[in-house]
């Protein structure tokens, strides 16, 4: 099985961004200009997956990955998710739309996902929101995939290197979109930890590859994480911005528009925390919502549409780290260019003992 660094020319790694950013498209270009692709399964049918897959395969013939959702814990308290609905009444009213069936399930097609991919292999495959058991990575070693964990803690890193991955991605409290955490815990709402903490402390707990990913948007800071001690940097909100990805034109513009000052972690949207741009429905649904994930995704997801649909942001779930005022707005393997040089930059200033 390759190592993660024969995987890319460069150690640049596209995150895996559910809701259609990570299209094919925004993949091959990476993958083609020397990073590495990721497609996202999650909310995704195995169809679907599978289709995106055959898609990106005509496009380019480099390595790229497939992110999926572990399943999750039936833990959601119905009543709790109950109270949220009737506090989205007037969401409903505003936007003229119906809220989802919370009820919509909580596995994600995971078996039939696995099924696929060990059927017709692809070269890297990721999990969030949960650690495979042994018996999926050996499925997945046994077809020559290489598997990488979500990790947001020490704890969680080692219990990827017992179920036998082969690298972890180490993601920072930075991150934009979902923290990846195993185990949903609402006591520890916003006690994730820095990137820079959390790389060494896993590099000293684990004898695995690390991806460091959270808030990267420079090639400096790439050459920051390996001097940390990973082996590559995945980054998702740089990415998000480039003409290939599949956000929303309306998500795009928000990054840098002005109306948005900051980014904050949220269940309002989906019942789990995730890092967005601080708008109307985080302000106002935020501080209610309880942890059900997904059950609270499908409930909004009508709502999140039909915003975009009126083009309003302020009930949309715009992802974002905590770097996005530096999104550059440039094709995708331009971007993976300019991070390439900016790295060899920094390194040549690093051994020269220069910051």
């Amino acid at each position: 099985m390759a190592a993660l660094t024969d995987l890319s020319l460069l150690p640049v790694i596209q995150a895996p961004m559910a809701g259609g950013t990570s299209c094919p498209q925004l993949a091959a270009a990476v993958s083609e200009a020397g990073g590495l692709g990721f497609l996202a399964a999650g909310y995704k049918t195995p169809e679907a997956m599978y289709q995106e897959i055959k898609q990106l395969r005509t496009l380019t013939s480099r390595p790229f990955g497939v992110n999926l959702f572990m399943p999750q814990p039936n833990t959601a308290d119905p009543a709790a998710v109950e109270v949220y609905r009737e506090q989205l009444a007037g969401e409903t009213s505003w936007y003229d739309t119906a809220l989802g069936d919370p009820d919509a399930g909580t596995d994600d097609a995971f078996d039939a996902k696995v099924a696929v991919l060990t059927n017709d292999p692809v070269p890297v495959v990721s999990f969030t929101f949960g650690c495979p058991s042994r018996a999926v990575v050996d499925r997945f070693a046994r077809v020559g995939t290489y598997t990488v964990v979500t990790v947001t803690s020490v704890a969680e890193a080692q219990a990827a290197q017992w179920a036998g991955a082969d690298a972890v991605c180490v993601q920072g409290v930075e991150a934009g979109g979902h923290q990846g955490t195993h185990r949903d815990d609402p006591q520890l709402d916003g006690a994730g930890a820095g990137l820079l903490s959390l790389i060494p402390a896993v590099r000293e707990a684990v004898q695995l590859p690390v991806i460091a990913a959270g808030g990267i948007m420079r090639g400096g800071q790439i050459a920051a994480v390996l001097a940390a001690g990973a082996s590559a940097a995945q980054l998702g909100t740089a990415f998000l911005v480039c003409p290939e990805s599949g956000a929303n034109v309306l998500h795009k513009r928000a990054l840098t528009d002005p109306l948005f000052t900051h980014t904050e972690l949220t269940r309002a949207f989906s019942g789990r925390p995730a890092r967005g741009l601080v708008n109307r429905f985080m302000r106002e649904h935020g501080p209610y919502a309880p942890a059900a994930y997904p059950q609270v995704h499908y409930l909004t997801a009508g709502l999140r549409k039909a915003a975009a649909a009126a083009g309003d942001p302020q009930a949309m779930a715009l992802w974002a780290g905590q770097g996005h005022r530096l999104v550059r707005e440039l094709p995708a393997a331009r971007l993976v260019d300019v991070l390439g040089a900016e790295l060899d930059a920094a390194r040549e200033q690093l051994a020269k003992g220069r910051p």
